[in-house]
């Protein structure tokens, strides 16, 4: 059974950061309802189907530090505050109204999902060391060094799951050769005969990749490897 999107309010007056904000959170699974002012955000906060707040400070009328007073009076949900001041006090005075964590403007969208993923699994009582790791439809089992591929059990050697589950840890970036040999505990000799492409090869044939055209694990000319997506 799927589980359902992780829902977000996203509380921020300015269309063109919320769009984009919006877009991006999206496009990695998650669901967003998006208000533009603080009224909004506390007739929509009253709804208790969401996982997570991402409130701005600096709205028109009812602003960011009351409305996250007034959610927290009620509510457990995480609120991460986003503030484009730099005071220091600002974001002291956020975190004592009840915010979990927050981002300062301009904010990197990867940072902030990164964060929205962290709150909702200490929420759920899942902090510290992960139990499972997720790309997309790839999903990693790190007690049982096991791995599946929607729904579908991949047959791996031990250093195969080490080399997927680095590339799986840093989802989205290039890593090269040598990168992946020194995370994945690999030989120094592999870096020379290239035996880190065969071994790439055959995970990307486990992974049901088309080696010509690789959807899901691609090769960088001469930069080296990644794995497509962001992990969860």
């Amino acid at each position: 059974m799927t589980a359902p999107p992780l829902r977000v309010l996203l509380v921020e007056d300015d269309r063109k950061i919320a769009t984009l904000t919006r877009e991006y959170l999206e496009t990695y699974g998650l669901a967003v309802d998006w208000v533009a002012d603080g009224e909004a955000a506390l007739q929509s906060a009253e709804r208790p189907e969401y996982d997570v707040v991402v409130l701005d400070l600096m709205l028109p009328g009812t602003d960011g530090f009351e409305v996250c007073r007034s959610i927290r009076r009620r509510s457990h949900v995480p609120i991460i505050v986003v503030t484009a001041r730099v005071e220091v006090a600002d974001r002291v005075l956020g975190l004592e109204l009840g915010a979990d964590d927050y981002v300062t403007k301009p904010f990197s969208a990867r940072e902030l999902l990164a964060r929205i993923h962290a709150l909702v699994r200490r929420a759920r009582g899942r902090a510290g060391p992960q139990a499972s790791l997720c790309v997309g439809s790839l999903t990693l089992d790190l007690l049982s060094c096991t791995a599946a591929l929607a729904g579908r059990e991949l047959t791996l050697t031990s250093y195969e799951f080490a080399l997927l589950r680095v590339l799986a840890e840093h989802a989205g970036r290039v890593l090269s050769r040598e990168r992946l040999l020194d995370l994945a505990k690999g030989g120094a000799d592999d870096v020379f005969d290239r035996s880190i492409d065969v071994r790439i090869s055959r995970l990307r044939h486990k992974l049901g990749d088309d080696p010509r055209q690789p959807k899901l694990l691609k090769t960088i000319r001469g930069s080296g490897y990644m794995l497509a997506g962001e992990p969860k």
